[in-house]
């Protein structure tokens, strides 16, 4: 399809536009134009290996290249607004651009030849018309490429090419601030010759080289049936009209509703109507219309606000004015306290069409103040125990909530663990296990907006003091096992054990042996020596047994001579062996007494 209507844009105007009809005849005449050919595309980092046209996706400066026809307002001098699609309007113009760059990487050194811009014009009429840009070059791959432009209005209308209006702006022949003169042959299939240092038709490749075409055209419309239209507002006595006025409530105001011929037709019997806010009513006899006829206006009937009124004919430019007045409604009738917004709405109806406007009349409602909303309140007033027994203790409290918070329930911790959640705190027993001190507090368990919250506050804490058993409180008659006459454990960790618990105790500390009693006879470091190890270590069989010597047998008692030889030598041995046995026998009692 696009190529056919590409074709079609070259052809004679003649055979053109037989060949326009027929496709008319069995095609909806509505196309989305976009760029062309389907081609390889390319990266900035990885430009293309030859020459081609338009086809790097992700141009820094730029963008996607293969959109690079666009089109904007040439009263728009600013760098930005360019567009794919553009409504146009009567006496304007318009500008096209195009991008041109020889993607062919820099280092490959590929020159384009015979390179050209040139751009399908066409001048069919219609509420759409599209504008085709073309680069061609001899040796480039695709040898062309293209992109569209559309134009659009309410109206049909044609598009005109403004001669002289070409121009190729670039980082060379084109530098100047109004580029390089291009020829009116870029509106033609020919096209106009580009380059980088002169319009020879040679492009290097490389971002250096690129530039833009520039073109303008200009929308030629039929025959208008047009109009402008305003709706504005001031307070009685005022000069001047406003979009909106601020009023006190019982103010008169008056509305004028201005219309105007902008066409180059005759609009006959232009009708008005106007619909007022509620908090504005109409004032009897007091419309008046003013135009060419009536130069000093004329008082016309009360129907504007209702069926309308028929304000007459009027030629091209020519203009009539419709006034008035309304009055702001008193305070207690106003709709809502503070400023209210009353907005009136005009419509001025041609054959052919209509168009509407409004006007604002700001007025403020005093009203009563409302008191303010009390917020919820809720909290824990209070929390007593008294004493039952020297264990036992019961417990009263409350809590409060208004303003839309109401209590669900309290929840009581006795400081021991326990805790109970009841309706009411009222004389609450407790019985406590061991003697210590411990603090019971209240919470009150409230609802409010729909959700539970908790409090508690000082008050709602107490301290409870459970004494050691005394044995006055252990007398005749208490049951065995009553708390009462039960002393606890007074082993750290332990105090709510009785005291002759058996698990009441202080473990062994000796490793290997903490499930012992400390005073237990097993609870002690074991004998060292082997075969005694089961003993004590200070006991006092845990020594080593010294080894017995033995005991030397007694000598034979020679015969005593009746007289004894006297010799110096016998004498001295004996005396050495009495010396020698006393030696020895006091040597083993201080052995035996140190092994003891």
């Amino acid at each position: 399809m696009r190529h056919l209507l590409t074709a079609l844009r070259y052809l004679p105007k003649r055979t053109s536009a037989l060949v326009a009809m027929l496709i008319a005849a069995v095609i909806v005449p509505t196309v989305i134009f976009a760029w062309g050919p389907d081609r390889q595309t390319f990266t900035e980092a990885h430009p293309a290996p030859y020459i081609t046209f338009n086809s790097i996706t992700d141009n820094s400066a730029y963008g996607d290249e293969r959109n690079f026809v666009t089109v904007k307002d040439a009263s728009n001098t600013s760098d930005g607004g360019w567009k794919d699609t553009l409504t146009v309007q009567a006496g304007k113009e318009y500008v096209v651009r195009m991008y041109v760059h020889n993607n062919a990487a820099s280092n490959l050194n590929l020159v384009a030849t015979n390179v050209r811009a040139s751009a399908s014009v066409p001048t069919t009429t219609a509420k759409s018309v599209p504008i085709s840009g073309f680069v061609t070059a001899d040796n480039s791959k695709p040898a062309k490429v293209y992109d569209d432009v559309t134009l659009t209005s309410d109206q049909v209308f044609n598009l005109a090419y403004v001669p002289g209006s070409a121009s190729y702006h670039n980082n060379s022949v084109g530098k100047s601030a109004n580029g390089v003169k291009l020829g009116d042959s870029i509106v033609t299939s020919a096209g106009a010759l580009l380059g980088y240092d002169k319009l020879d038709g040679k492009i290097p490749g490389c971002y250096q080289y690129s530039g833009y075409v520039y073109f303008k055209v200009k929308p030629q419309f039929a025959t208008k049936n047009t109009f402008d239209m305003n709706k504005q507002v001031r307070v009685k006595g005022d000069t001047a009209w406003h979009q909106s006025v601020t009023t006190k409530p019982g103010d008169t105001v008056e509305y004028q509703i201005s219309y105007k011929n902008t066409g180059d037709q005759r609009q006959n019997n232009v009708t008005v109507k106007d619909t007022l806010p509620a908090g504005i009513s109409y004032i009897k006899d007091s419309t008046y219309v003013k135009n060419g006829t009536n130069p000093n206006g004329v008082k016309v009937g009360d129907t504007l606000t209702t069926s309308g009124i028929n304000i007459g004919d009027y030629n091209a430019a020519a203009a009539g004015y419709i006034k008035f007045s309304a009055k702001v409604a008193a305070n207690d009738q106003l709709p809502k306290c503070g400023p209210n917004t009353l907005t009136n709405k005009a419509v001025v109806i041609i054959d052919g069409g209509s168009k509407d406007d409004t006007a604002d009349v700001v007025v403020p409602k005093e009203c009563q103040p409302t008191p303010p909303k009390e917020q919820p309140e809720y909290t824990c007033v209070s929390l007593t125990a008294t004493k039952i027994s020297r264990t036992t203790y019961t417990f009263t409290g409350k809590g409060t909530a208004k303003n839309g918070a109401e209590i669900v329930n309290y929840t009581l911790a006795f400081g021991d663990g326990n805790s109970k959640t009841v309706p009411t705190v009222n004389a609450l027993s407790h019985t406590y296990d061991a003697a210590r001190t411990y603090t019971a507090t209240l919470s009150v368990n409230v609802k409010v907006n729909g959700s539970t919250k908790t409090v508690t506050s000082a008050d709602c804490k107490v301290q409870v003091p459970v004494a050691p058993v005394t044995p006055e409180e252990c007398k005749p008659g208490i049951p065995v096992g009553d708390a009462r006459c039960e002393e606890k454990c007074t082993v750290p960790g332990k105090e709510t054990l009785p005291k002759d618990s058996p698990d009441c105790r202080e473990n062994c500390p000796v490793p290997g042996k903490e499930t012992l009693p400390k005073d237990s006879n097993k609870c002690y470091e074991n004998c060292t020596i082997p075969g005694k190890e089961d003993l004590p270590k200070d006991s006092n069989k845990c020594v080593e047994t010294p080894t017995t010597p033995t005991t030397p047998e007694t000598p034979t008692t020679p015969e005593i001579p009746a007289e004894l030889p006297q010799t110096g030598a016998v004498n001295t041995l004996l005396a050495v062996i009495g010396i020698g046995s006393l030696i020895a026998a006091t040597t083993y009692y201080f052995v035996s007494r140190r092994a003891l």
